[in-house]
């Protein structure tokens, strides 16, 4: 482990669910935490005590003067698929790193990525961010989680679930999936941040548990006490409805990765190794049961049930 007195970490995205959760738990053990977001009007939105700095990734100043002072930065990339945008942005980001002398960033690619070159720019302009990274020379630590189960306490999940018994996700119904929680993520990326003999690596992390579709409507039953059934959404469907809440533009973005997974042409994508997970970063995970019991599920059901 890095001696951590010393330490001073920037956290991208921090007034979001990813970043949030990677600076709040950095803040719970001590550390000084610096928040990045890009927009002023999210500052109450972002974790209570947090050190909040804002500004546009595309302007390099900015994002220069963020990592005044900084050893260590964990980087989860905006919803904005324009492949020059993301460029621009992830090229301000290693130069300013590297000018401030970071000694780690931890990059959160946000998703799986196939081997093989896809037609979705949610892959792709991802990929083209890792490739910027690992150019630059930075001392780099990739996590490429899955899926994350905070996705089905939401508005366009959590209704339906709790007062119908209906699972509803753009994934097929066989699709393996190691989902992973917000929580289990940021110990993921905190341990990455100060775990020696990763540098240079590329982790693809997930939960503590590997299941299909019906299998996890069957877990989230069990917690209930109620039956749960799985309905694979279209990935159509999925955008329109996204679409309403973060644009079409992001929307189209997002349900690339699920018209992908829809192709059936990388099965074991989102199935991540728990074991390698636990074994790399030497973190609990928290199993499916442990999370779906830890949730306020009645914030979704009807008035009067």
């Amino acid at each position: 482990m890095t001696d951590d007195s010393r330490n001073h970490y920037l956290v991208f995205g921090a007034t979001g669910f990813q970043g949030g959760a990677v600076a709040r738990l950095l803040l719970e053990q001590g550390h000084t935490v610096r928040g990045f977001s890009r927009n002023p009007a999210e500052e109450g939105r972002g974790v209570e005590g947090l050190a909040m700095v804002h500004g546009d990734l595309a302007d390099a100043g900015a994002v220069r003067r963020a990592f005044e002072g900084i050893t260590h930065a964990a980087l989860v990339m905006p919803l904005v698929y324009d492949t020059e945008t993301v460029l621009a942005y992830a090229r301000n980001i290693a130069d300013a790193a590297k000018d401030a002398g970071v000694e780690r960033l931890v990059y959160n690619v946000n998703t799986p990525l196939p081997e093989a070159t896809t037609p979705y720019a949610s892959f792709e302009t991802r990929r083209a961010v890792e490739a910027v990274l690992r150019e630059s020379g930075l001392p780099l630590v990739v996590v490429r989680p899955p899926v994350y189960l905070d996705n089905l306490f939401s508005p366009w999940t959590g209704p339906a679930l709790v007062n119908e018994g209906v699972l509803a996700y753009p994934l097929p119904a066989g699709q393996k999936v190691a989902w992973l929680s917000h929580a289990d993520l940021a110990a993921a990326v905190v341990a990455a941040l100060g775990n020696d003999g990763l540098e240079g690596r590329t982790l693809d992390i997930g939960g503590a548990e590997v299941v299909t579709g019906p299998e996890l409507a069957e877990a989230f039953a069990e917690a209930l006490g109620r039956e749960v059934t799985y309905l694979p959404l279209h990935a159509e469907d999925f955008e329109a409805g996204l679409g309403q809440v973060l644009g079409a533009e992001t929307a189209q973005g997002v349900a690339g990765i699920y018209r992908w997974a829809a192709t059936g042409q990388d099965p074991q994508l989102f199935a991540a190794d728990p074991q390698t997970t636990t074994r790399e970063l030497g973190i609990r995970l928290t199993p499916l049961a442990e999370w779906i019991a830890a949730q306020p599920w009645q914030h979704w059901a009807k008035a009067g049930d």
